[in-house]
């Protein structure tokens, strides 16, 4: 199958905080990617038994951002109690979905380029643990690369369209 969707991955290595938020940019690229040219049916459409849809995924990816970045780096209790919901009401636009996902990345953005340590603790802990804002990072693109892969198999099995 030829691949129709291939980037490379980047090779920014000037600074560990430049070197994450790369791969992080990167890995919410992929996933949204997934969407692109896809009609509000294909968008909503589970091919899988656990319901996940593509865009279930990038509200899913959206919480993320507001949770990790949102209330566990900044502090905001505004998002202190996302839901992760995968479920998109049917009568919620796909487009408010992609707008929300782009407000949340632009906060997410907003509050990393305050960021000047990537070792500064969170404002909030986590499960009682004081962890950093590296880990933050880490985790936060680590997941969204996994939920790029799941978006990859469903993308494939709408129309064949492959490729990271």
């Amino acid at each position: 199958m030829t691949e129709t969707q291939r980037e490379p991955v980047p090779r920014i290595d000037t600074s560990e905080k430049d070197t994450a938020l790369a791969f992080l940019r990167f890995a919410r690229h992929c996933l949204v990617k997934k969407t692109e040219g896809l009609d509000d049916e294909q968008l909503r459409r589970t091919l899988v038994p656990s319901g996940t849809s593509l865009l279930g995924l990038v509200q899913h990816v959206t919480d993320g951002e507001r949770w990790w970045f949102g209330y566990h780096v900044a502090k905001d209790a505004r998002w202190s109690d996302v839901d992760f919901s995968m479920a998109v009401p049917p009568d919620r636009p796909a487009a408010e979905v992609f707008a929300a996902f782009d407000e949340a990345v632009a906060a997410s953005d907003e509050i990393l380029d305050g960021v000047t340590d990537l070792d500064a603790p969170l404002a909030a802990l986590v499960d009682g643990e004081q962890l950093s804002v590296r880990w933050v990072v880490a985790h936060t693109t680590s997941e969204l690369a996994r939920h790029a892969g799941h978006a990859d198999i469903i993308r494939e099995l709408i129309d064949g369209v492959t490729g990271r």
